[in-house]
């Protein structure tokens, strides 16, 4: 279990976070929903150690790894997927895939493409495409393949659906819950709650920088209110 503890981030001198408290169980799916302003990018950037945490912990296999270094975090077997479909542009898919890859041995490496091939067999015609060339869809097949070929323990997506087409949005979903069935945490943060709660076991609600609600995603799916007061109270501060 990845155990992220009293996680506080500040922001251009304000805080954003305010201690929140994560648990992401190994072979499940959580989600962590909330408007826009809540945090949830804010988290996901702590975690991966893109900006740095103001206080908190975060364990993964009883090792505090908050405040490593993004590769240092991805080595220690947390691997994050950040919003926006972002591959390298100017660089194949093929190539795209060596960039992840590039940790392991040579002989190896032939292996772990097919490997990541097996998941997204849309990507193999594609391979000699530039990743500008892509469609939304394939851009996040490819980030998410990106993310899975350092083998990690959990993996952190951030806004899954962003701009896709329902019907991608529910391939990527299915992948999502093998990789968990395999054993794999996968921390899901997502502005369709629907999509969240529907595929998660456990879910947080973020607001203001705080935890809401931790619990299970089907208690979250049978209490509308919480979601809907957490909405309300963001709008209520714009």
């Amino acid at each position: 279990m990845l155990k992220v503890r009293n996680l506080q981030v500040f922001r251009g001198g304000k805080a954003v976070l305010h201690g929140i408290d994560v648990d992401v169980p190994a072979g499940e799916i959580t989600a962590m929903v909330g408007p826009n302003g809540a945090g949830k990018s804010s988290t996901v950037l702590a975690m991966g150690g893109v900006i740095p945490a103001a206080g908190g912990s975060m364990e993964l296999d009883g090792k505090n790894i908050l405040g490593y270094r993004a590769e240092a975090v991805r080595a220690a077997g947390l691997a994050i997927v950040p919003e926006g479909h972002r591959v390298l542009g100017g660089l194949t898919v093929r190539d795209n895939l060596l960039v992840a890859a590039s940790q392991f041995p040579p002989a190896r490496i032939a292996g772990e493409i097919e490997r990541m091939l097996s998941i997204f067999p849309e990507l193999e015609p594609k391979l000699d495409v530039l990743g500008r060339a892509l469609s939304g869809g394939q851009k996040q097949m490819v980030c998410i393949a990106q993310a899975l070929m350092s083998d990690p323990k959990v993996l952190v997506i951030d806004e899954l659906s962003l701009g896709l087409a329902p019907l991608i949005v529910k391939r990527l979903a299915d992948v999502l819950k093998d990789i968990a069935k395999q054993g794999m945490g996968v921390l899901l943060i997502e502005q369709f709650t629907t999509l969240a709660l529907s595929i998660s076991s456990g879910a947080l609600v973020l607001e203001r920088g705080r935890v809401a609600y931790a619990g299970s995603a089907t208690d979250l799916r049978d209490r509308p209110d919480i979601l809907h007061g957490s909405y309300l109270a963001t709008r209520a501060d714009a």
